[in-house]
C-alpha cells in the first residue's frame, strides 16, 4: 500500500477528500474527475505562449483538485524527505522534480528537437514525477500540447501500455540513448485540431489506472536510500542542464 502520509486507516488513499480506501473505488473516481476536467485542462494549457513548470501544476490541480486536498502541490511540497518508486524504477529526488520537468520543456518547446526527441521529453516529465499520483495524465496533456505546437501528435490509442512503460522505464535509467524516443517514433501522426483531443485521450486504453503503484522506497535521511538513489543518478549519467 502507497501510503506516505502514514494515515491511511484514518484519511484513505492519500489523504482524499472521501477518506476512501478500496483502490478499485478510487481508481474510478480518479478517472471520472479525470474526464470532467480534461476539457478546461486542455483549453488552459491551449492558451499558454509559453509552458512552464507552474503549467504542470495548475493542470493537475485542474485534474484533480475535487479528489486530492493536495492537488497541484508537488512532492517538495506533499512529501519532501520521501523517496519514492514504481517497481524498479526510481524518481528524482523531491528537490529536484521542477528541475527535470523544467528539462522536458526546454527541449520540448524547441521544435525541431521534440520532432526528434520526443521520448526524451517524456523521460524527463516521468523522472520529474512531481505529484504522489496523476502523473502520467498530467504529463499525457502537457506533452499533446508540445507535439501539436511541432506539428505532429503521439497516437496513443495506437500504443501497449505495457510496451510503453518498458520503454519508458528505460528512458528514465538510460536517458538520451532513445529508448523511448523509438518507440514512440512508431506513432507518430498528423496534428489533429484541439477540439478532438478530450475523446481521443480520454479513450487511451488503460489511461484509467496503473498496472503498478508507486511504494515508498525510504526515507532520505537513511544512508542506505541516499546511496542507492546517489548510484542510481550516475549510472543515469545525463546532467539536467543539458545532454551528456
Amino acid at each position: 500500500m502507497f501510503d506516505p502520509f502514514k494515515n491511511f486507516d484514518q484519511a484513505g488513499y492519500l489523504q482524499n477528500r472521501y477518506g476512501e480506501k478500496d483502490p478499485e473505488i478510487v481508481r474510478q473516481l480518479e478517472h471520472t474527475l479525470f474526464r470532467a476536467g480534461l476539457d478546461d485542462a486542455l483549453a488552459h494549457v491551449a492558451k499558454r505562449r509559453t509552458l512552464y513548470y507552474n503549467d504542470f501544476l495548475t493542470v493537475h490541480r485542474i485534474l484533480f483538485s475535487e479528489f486530492y486536498p493536495w492537488a497541484g502541490d508537488d512532492r517538495a511540497v506533499t512529501a519532501p524527505d520521501i523517496a519514492v518508486k514504481k517497481g524498479d524504477t526510481l524518481f528524482c529526488h523531491p528537490l529536484d522534480s521542477r528541475r527535470a520537468v523544467e528539462e522536458g520543456l526546454r527541449i520540448g518547446q524547441d521544435k525541431a528537437a521534440l520532432q526528434q526527441h520526443s521520448g526524451e521529453v517524456m523521460g524527463w516529465f516521468a523522472y520529474g514525477h512531481p505529484f504522489l499520483d496523476g502523473n502520467g495524465r498530467t504529463m499525457l496533456i502537457i506533452h499533446s500540447e508540445l507535439c501539436h505546437r511541432a506539428g505532429f501528435c503521439i497516437e496513443w490509442q495506437r500504443t501497449r501500455k505495457a510496451d510503453y512503460l518498458t520503454a519508458l522505464s528505460a528512458e528514465i535509467s538510460s536517458p538520451g540513448r532513445g529508448h523511448l524516443d523509438r518507440y514512440l517514433q512508431n506513432f507518430i501522426g498528423a496534428s489533429r485540431d484541439r477540439c478532438q483531443w478530450g475523446g481521443a485521450i480520454d479513450g487511451i486504453q488503460g489511461l484509467d489506472g496503473s498496472i503498478v503503484q508507486d511504494t515508498v522506497d525510504g526515507e532520505y535521511s537513511d544512508a542506505r536510500v541516499v546511496q542507492k538513489y546517489q548510484q542510481f543518478e550516475m549510472n543515469r549519467n545525463h546532467s539536467i542542464s543539458g545532454r551528456r
